[in-house]
């Protein structure tokens, strides 16, 4: 082989081999979100605080799951629409109330153990609808 077409081989080789690295360091930083996540809120009117469980499974850029919020009036709500890309995550849930479907938007981004998540709620009896911010935490896996 000439000494040009080895130099070509060897950087070509290289490319490739660069290439495939960039692919796994990105594959590495996508966010995997599979897991239970919790946090706490204030109750309605001021009452004490309630803890509410997201219970997420992400199968490539498709987001499952459910969420549950403890209380008087607990029921796990099954997630809808719910998606991953990077570390961002999307998703809504919808819930009848006197024969009226609210949907509330959650979307945010994963930091590790940690998701920080805006949750849009629609407003009631004419008000406007509330945004507000809450931090999750990733409930760590029974050894």
């Amino acid at each position: 082989m000439k000494a040009a077409s080895k130099v070509w081989v060897r950087g070509l080789s290289a490319l490739v081999l660069v290439l495939g690295l960039s692919s796994f360091v990105q594959a590495a930083d996508k966010a995997n979100v599979t897991g239970t996540w919790t946090w706490m809120q204030a109750g309605r009117n001021g009452g004490a605080e309630v803890k509410t469980t997201l219970k997420l499974k992400q199968d490539g850029d498709k987001l499952t799951g459910t969420l549950l919020r403890a209380g008087n009036n607990a029921s796990e709500i099954e997630i809808k629409d719910g998606k991953v890309k990077d570390n961002e995550v999307t998703f809504s849930t919808t819930v009848e109330r006197n024969g009226n479907e609210i949907t509330t938007k959650y979307s945010g981004k994963v930091e590790g153990d940690t998701l920080n998540l805006k949750v849009e709620a629609p407003g009631r009896n004419g008000q406007a609808g509330r945004a507000r911010e809450v931090k999750a935490t990733r409930e760590k896996a029974a050894a």
